[in-house]
């Protein structure tokens, strides 16, 4: 039985093609998505997404249909899910973090450990950045039990990527129900703030300014500088995180670009970590679109708390009730919104 998905539901980008290969590859369902992107300026498929594809399809042997640039309909057969070492290129400064979001929940499930090294994008616009999924996506996925480690190697950005990061994920027999509604109190806040073929001030005053965010509310935040001289071209960034006695993780990022000081770039992270805190949820807007296929997979009832109601959300609930048997529920409770769900307990 195909799975027929429209790409133009809801936020209508590529959010929709990640959680549909995921899901289609992890399951061995056959998946057919129509128009692609089509809320986006460029429409169809990009070279993140044909690399997501690809390397969904490497690791399943998978018969696939319509995988070119600007394509507007994919078709997507699984067969047996492949483990091991690979190593995959974007070719452009695609991000990465998106490939590691279609290719996690597969990983998961494969019969053996497996290395996936990838070339592209570590810090791009419209996409999680790679300190974000190394310290907040991978500690959120732990509370789960699994054990995803992302070890980044060399800094790439828009337009000329060239960065590169190693993906490691250990399987699991099932994920473990999480329900944390509270964040509770912050144990510690964390960062990074990099510069990349810029002077060092850079990174040092993107630190100070995030730090003072904090400071600010009470917060004591240990915000490292980052200084690097081996991407292909300039670039800079800050990621802020805060982990809690209940063991979950928000974060705050923002990147860098010609004519912004840094000071601007150190505040917005830290402003945004603050948003979520003040709301004491325990998912940041980011983290709460990618935790609902781990929630509807998990073994027994999952319950989180998230501090906006994203239309990447209420997609991502979409896409997963069509190849789930779940129903999540959202219930605004004063500053948050509580998602929950009866995961399936689903295991290979």
């Amino acid at each position: 039985m195909v799975v027929r998905i429209d790409g133009s539901y809801g936020e209508g980008g590529g959010q929709i093609l990640r959680t549909s290969i995921a899901l289609s590859a992890l399951l061995g369902k056959p998946v057919e998505i129509i128009n692609i992107r089509a809320k986006r300026a460029n429409p169809g498929l990009q070279p993140q997404h044909l690399t997501g594809v690809k390397a969904a399809a490497l690791l399943t042997d998978a018969e696939v249909e319509g995988a070119v640039k600007g394509s507007t309909r994919l078709f997507f057969k699984p067969k047996n899910i492949r483990c091991g070492s690979f190593d995959i290129d974007i070719g452009t400064a695609g991000s990465i973090s998106l490939v590691v979001q279609t290719l996690v929940p597969v990983l998961l499930f494969a019969p053996c450990p497996t290395r996936i090294a990838i070339t592209g994008g570590t810090d791009v616009s419209w996409s999680p950045p790679i300190d974000y999924m190394r310290f907040v996506f991978a500690k959120v996925l732990s509370l789960f039990g699994a054990r995803v480690e992302i070890e980044l190697i060399r800094r790439g950005h828009y337009p000329k990527g060239g960065g590169r990061a190693v993906l490691r994920v250990d399987p699991v027999k099932k994920l473990l129900p999480v329900r944390l509604e509270e964040f509770g109190r912050v144990l510690e806040i964390r960062g990074i703030s990099h510069a990349v073929n810029l002077p060092s001030h850079v990174a040092e005053r993107q630190a100070r300014a995030a730090a003072e965010v904090l400071a600010k509310l009470g917060y004591r935040a240990e915000i490292s500088t980052e200084v690097r001289s081996d991407g292909l071209g300039p670039g800079s960034g800050v990621v802020v995180w805060a982990y809690s006695e209940s063991g979950s993780a928000v974060g705050g990022d923002s990147l860098g670009e010609k004519g912004k000081p840094a000071e601007v770039v150190g505040r917005e992270a830290a402003e945004r970590l603050v948003a979520v805190l003040k709301t004491g949820a325990t998912l940041d807007p980011h983290m709460a679109d990618m935790a609902v296929v781990y929630m509807a997979l998990a073994d027994g009832r999952c319950r989180f708390s998230t501090s906006e109601e994203t239309m990447h959300l209420k997609t991502n609930i979409y896409i997963v009730e069509q190849f789930l048997p779940v129903k999540f529920n959202v219930e605004k409770q004063a500053a948050r919104y509580v998602l929950e769900v009866d995961g399936v307990g689903y295991s290979r």
